[in-house]
């Protein structure tokens, strides 16, 4: 019987070598003719799928899916390199040369490691970071952080605004600045309170891509040093660490490692379950599935990483041109783009005006969502881009106020580098704090259930926890 069983095996596996080796020979005239002959057997029509795909549509296609699978991360990342950031970053590379490039390698695994924390808790938990700090530590805890991100973000969506306005006279000189502030905060409050969050979240995703616009700069820019960039990417420089130095070393930290894109990251992670048809219930009840972690690392590594790359050719194109020309004084993004124009071509300044104009339109709006997730989630209203207005209306309030704050600050005769300083300095104090709350919450089994940080991103989200708070006391210590 069983000889009998293994007759039959090997007499069906021969009647499949067969076919196989029929198919094979298929194959030769099949694809030979494959562009003028329509197939129509369904053997024969597989091969020819199967060529096609291989030859022409599977690249196609792994960048379409690789592309639809960033989200949060890729815009997070790029709002990070808002006007103001890019201002930081101009003046880092204006004023001190490649010497403190290396910040940019420095600080992206911390970023990275600390933005997917957040993203972790709030796929995990369902809800955005300042109700899990709520729900987890004294009330006094979280209303003294929302405090601190509504005057920093404030602060910061006044001079993101005019850093807009600023580079849009650079592209139409004759523009009237007041004109321009009012309608860029029109324009963005219509469209993070009026477009659907599936249109407005593929809006941001889209946006993000201007980043690019640095990193092409420096290719437009003739003989650009690029080996003493690469000398000085991770070389750590202490040199001249004057009080001035010191503060604009907290603000790059402060603009990298940002209260605001932690809140964010959380609620954008829960705003696309919801989008996806998931209650907060199911989201809080339901395991996070392995693959999806994955796919949010890696969303989160690539968002980080096209943000500090954009941080590393803005200091190196300062740097490479201003600097070596003496032109150490630059008080706002808009001033680098202008300063650009003699010395690197009028390409690069036009490059680097558009770079301002974009990230300002995604900057804004994140600065003034991410306020009102924390001050809502701190309160208990109903919160969420996914919400219609008359769902959520002192959820939508809220980011009316902070963009309403933000523009009065362009009319009140505000230095805008005094605000970004001021803005700097908020953030330098609060981020330690929100630092180890992300890191004992993302560490608690009760809260992330099976998904609590790994002991080596624990131990890197102490780091960063570490280096903020010795960079918010140096600054303070500057300060007097």
């Amino acid at each position: 019987m069983e000889n009998k069983d293994i007759q039959e095996q090997y007499g069906e596996r021969a009647i499949e070598d067969t076919k196989e080796a029929f198919a094979s020979a298929a194959r030769i005239p099949v694809d030979a003719v494959k562009a003028t002959i329509q197939v129509e057997k369904d053997g024969l029509g597989l091969v020819h799928q199967a060529a096609h795909v291989a030859t022409e549509v599977a690249p196609l296609r792994q960048v379409k899916r690789f592309w639809y699978g960033l989200g949060p991360g890729l815009t997070t990342g790029a709002a990070d390199d808002d006007p103001s950031g890019i201002a930081t970053y101009s003046q880092t590379g204006a004023k001190y040369g490649f010497s403190l490039l290396w910040l940019a390698a420095f600080t992206f695994p911390l970023m990275a490691v600390v933005q997917e924390m957040c993203a972790r808790i709030g796929m995990q938990t369902g809800r955005g970071l300042a109700y899990n700090i709520r729900k987890f530590f004294p009330r006094w805890v979280l209303i003294t952080v929302a405090v601190l991100v509504l005057i920093a973000n404030s602060f910061n969506i006044g001079a993101d605004l005019g850093a807009l306005a600023k580079a849009v006279q650079l592209l139409a000189p004759t523009a009237n600045y007041s004109l321009i502030v009012v309608s860029f905060t029109a324009l963005c409050l219509l469209m993070e309170i009026f477009i659907s969050y599936e249109k407005y979240a593929r809006y941001l995703k889209y946006l993000a891509m201007i980043l690019s616009v640095y990193i092409i700069t420096a290719f437009v820019i003739r003989d650009f040093p690029w080996i003493q960039v690469a000398r000085s990417a991770f070389t750590p420089s202490f040199e001249g660490m004057d009080k001035e130095k010191i503060i604009l070393i907290c603000g790059i930290f402060g603009t990298t490692i940002s209260p605001y894109l932690f809140f964010w990251q959380t609620s954008q992670e829960v705003e696309e379950k919801i989008e996806e048809g998931k209650t907060l219930a199911q989201i809080a009840r339901e395991e996070v599935p392995q693959t999806e972690v994955n796919k949010m690392r890696v969303d989160v590594w690539v968002g980080m990483l096209f943000s500090n790359l954009a941080m590393f050719f803005i200091i190196a194109v300062c740097a490479a041109t201003l600097f070596s020309n003496g032109i150490t004084n630059i008080n706002s993004a808009s001033d680098a783009a202008a300063a650009l124009k003699p010395l690197a071509g009028e390409y690069a300044s036009l490059l680097f005006a558009l770079g301002i104009f974009g990230v300002g339109l995604l900057g804004v709006p994140v600065l003034a969502g991410s306020t009102s997730y924390v001050i809502s989630e701190t309160f208990g209203w109903k919160e969420g881009l996914h919400k219609k207005f008359s769902q959520a209306k002192a959820f939508y309030g809220v980011i009316i106020f902070s963009m309403l704050i933000g523009l009065i600050m362009n009319f009140v005769g505000l230095d805008p580098i005094k605000a970004l300083i001021y803005s700097a300095i908020a953030n330098g104090l609060v981020a330690p704090v929100i630092l180890v709350l992300i890191v004992l919450l993302s560490s608690k089994k009760h809260v992330m259930g099976a998904r609590t940080n790994h002991p080596v991103t624990t131990a890197i989200g102490w780091i960063a926890a570490s280096v903020m708070i010795i960079v918010a006391a140096a600054t303070i210590y500057s300060l007097f």
